[in-house]
């Protein structure tokens, strides 16, 4: 199944959701299957959960059930047990290879509020011209460098308008970027990080990022929705 996460539950950290969606479960009656051995526990997978304070269109996981249900009767019923803004958008019965296999890319909104899209653009080109961009972050293994240009499919600007900053005498840059799914795995953040390397670019106030696809990419740069393939095959995430 498909889910958003919005607004303010943005910040909601995986382990949180993970939490609240157990007790939706139960809330909602949805038959779920369990675990066996001594300590037995719902049979749910979760795929490439986004990282905390990032808002989400596409997240995705799968649930093992004890019976056959509708699964529109689950969407309905799991979203009405959840808090707004953590919202089931889609579920299908799942046939063939897991979830995990149909996903190997995501597609991110990032909102830059200050920044023009003239900065933007330059330090997108330079991101995108450079062999690599490396960036530091801290692990549970310590501080890691890593190259961050190399998981980048595609960057670019945006051209929204004034609008989008919420402030219409504000520019707001927005960098439409899609990211190959590697080790270590390559984030929003990551990538702002390297802008500021490559270009110095340091938005006034925090980005925003919004993940808008995740799945398999396809030759033409598209991400192919990994719910399709148990019903007729189609692409989401193009613009």
């Amino acid at each position: 199944m498909r889910y958003a996460k919005r607004g303010p539950l943005r910040f909601t950290s995986h382990r949180d959701f993970a939490r609240a969606f157990e007790r939706a479960l139960r809330r909602a009656g949805v038959p779920i299957a369990f675990s066996q051995g001594f300590t037995p526990h719902p049979k749910i997978s979760y795929a490439s959960a986004a990282p905390t304070g990032t808002g989400s269109e596409a997240e995705y996981l799968e649930i093992g059930l004890q019976q056959v249900v509708d699964p529109a009767w689950v969407v309905t019923a799991l979203d009405a047990a959840l808090s707004p803004g953590l919202d089931v958008l889609d579920a299908v019965e799942a046939s063939g290879e897991s979830l995990a296999d149909r996903i190997d890319a995501s597609r991110w909104r990032l909102e830059l509020p200050g920044v023009t899209d003239a900065a933007a653009s330059d330090a997108a080109t330079r991101f995108w011209d450079s062999s690599e961009v490396l960036v530091e972050r801290q692990t549970k293994q310590g501080r890691r460098t890593f190259d961050t240009r190399g998981a980048v499919v595609s960057i670019e600007v945006i051209t929204s308008g004034p609008a989008a900053s919420g402030a219409p005498d504000v520019p707001c840059a927005i960098l439409d970027v899609v990211v190959r799914q590697v080790t270590p795995s390559v984030r929003p953040d990551d990538v702002l990080a390297g802008l500021r390397v490559v270009a110095d670019l340091e938005p006034p106030v925090p980005p925003r990022a919004i993940r808008l696809a995740q799945g398999r990419l396809t030759a033409q740069g598209a991400i192919a929705d990994p719910l399709e393939a148990d019903r007729d095959g189609a692409v989401v995430g193009e613009h």
